[in-house]
């Protein structure tokens, strides 16, 4: 008896301890969330310089500090005319956002290590990853049985689905994301715009007859399901044919038979992206997400983001219904004063123009650990990038990449993750990534 009532309280202490790890974050898996001096001081630090970035750079924003050094709103002038409506409720968009800068840094850091296209090898080594994720980047993949039938899926998702990423971070210095504002037609960027090593477009924006504006190089496109659908009409809007095509819905079996008896020689894939939640969501974020993973330096063209807006146009149509634009303004603006994009717009039109009380990367570094704690991501409190894989596979045999071939901060990148490619995670609560480290 008195051995069973042993058991029964070494059990009960055991319990408690495991219990106390979760707590208190002592797990090393889920990282040590317990910050420092030094932490807090980070923070401060960056709610301190974002707030006079915004003030600098931001054409009357203003940002005001919440109740942490993580919250943050930005606020417009009070005689700024509000023209957007939600369609649902009718309701005028507001002149205040609330921005968490402890979410942004920690994410778009981690975004900034990731691939962000699909493959084969990241569905193959995601727990389930047919059952479970495959049928929903397949157009009515429910009919699909959770891809029971994994060769039919495999089938449909072939055209589009490396079997390894075909970018790696860092790959291209500095790149240019091109949106769809009526704005561009206000300034002449277009040789400024081809002087970029990568150029980022979207949808069905033209080139032809707008060069002057828009510049006429194109390297990759974001689509959307409506663009998707028309790629032998996509296509043709680069005359090179050598744009790569990244979707950022799903695969349709109208795009398969387009990319197989047109054919559609250009690259096509599916993006896999990071989860940003209502923040900020869109074809513009996601082009600029797509960016972030592959580019050194991140710049943005023909966004709605200057004071004046009046209503939603495009430079090749024209105006339409368009969403939140002072919403996106004001995200636009707190990624520019994190480090991560330069805006060029009418108003900013200097090339030479210099982001005031930017953040240092040794400063993100720092707000980027202390963040991870707070949020009690996976991994928080290491410095080492692998500690945030919460999924760690070994890699499929892969083509030799010439290492030699790459520019200098890829490879010092690839050296530092040890070969290790890392892929977001969506809708996990940790943030925590799917991993898979070289075979050796």
């Amino acid at each position: 008896m008195k051995i069973l009532q042993l058991g029964f309280l070494l059990t009960l202490v055991s319990g408690f301890s495991a219990i106390i790890i979760y707590i208190t974050g002592l797990s090393t898996h889920y990282g040590n969330y317990q910050l420092t001096d030094e932490d807090w001081q980070a923070l401060q630090s960056l709610q301190s310089g974002f707030k006079k970035c915004v003030t600098a750079n931001g054409l009357g924003l203003q940002a005001i500090s919440g109740k942490d050094y993580c919250q943050v709103t930005l606020t417009y002038p009070s005689d700024t005319d509000s023209k957007w409506k939600d369609p649902k409720t009718g309701e005028v968009e507001g002149l205040s956002f609330e921005f968490n800068l402890c979410e942004a840094v920690a994410t778009w850091e981690q975004v900034r290590n990731s691939t962000t296209i699909l493959t084969r090898e990241f569905i193959d080594a995601l727990p389930n990853g047919w059952e479970e994720y495959a049928w929903r980047r397949i157009n009515k993949g429910v009919l699909l049985n959770n891809c029971k039938n994994r060769t039919l899926c495999m089938e449909k998702l072939s055209l589009v689905l490396p079997e390894t990423p075909p970018y790696v971070p860092r790959q291209f210095g500095r790149c240019a994301v091109i949106g769809n504002s009526g704005d561009l037609l206000k300034t002449r960027f277009g040789k400024e715009i081809d002087g970029y090593d990568v150029v980022i477009r979207e949808n069905g924006a033209p080139i032809e007859n707008y060069t002057e504006y828009v510049g006429r190089k194109s390297s990759f496109r974001l689509l959307n399901r409506g663009s998707a659908k028309a790629l032998d009409k996509v296509v043709e809007f680069d005359e090179t044919r050598q744009e790569v095509l990244i979707v950022k819905t799903t695969i349709h079996d109208i795009m398969n038979q387009m990319i197989r008896d047109i054919p559609i020689r250009n690259p096509v894939y599916l993006m896999l992206g990071a989860s940003f939640g209502s923040a900020a969501k869109g074809t513009g974020l996601k082009a600029l997400e797509f960016a972030l993973s592959i580019c050194d330096s991140v710049d943005m063209y023909g966004f709605t983001v200057d004071p004046g807006y009046k209503e939603w146009t495009r430079y090749f149509s024209e105006s339409r219904k368009g969403h939140t634009p002072l919403h996106g303004r004001a995200y636009y603006q707190m990624m520019e004063c994190l480090g991560l994009i330069k805006i060029h717009s009418p108003m900013r039109s200097d090339p030479n123009r210099a982001v005031k009380w930017v953040p240092s990367q040794s400063a993100i570094r720092a707000a980027r650990i202390a963040s991870e704690k707070l949020l009690r991501r996976v991994g928080a409190g290491s410095e080492d990038l692998l500690s945030s894989c919460s999924i760690l596979k070994k890699q499929v045999k892969r083509k030799h990449v010439l290492i030699s071939s790459l520019r200098k901060a890829a490879v010092d990148h690839q050296k530092f993750v040890k070969g290790t490619t890392m892929y977001p995670l969506e809708h996990n609560p940790g943030h925590g990534q799917l991993c898979t480290v070289p075979a050796d």
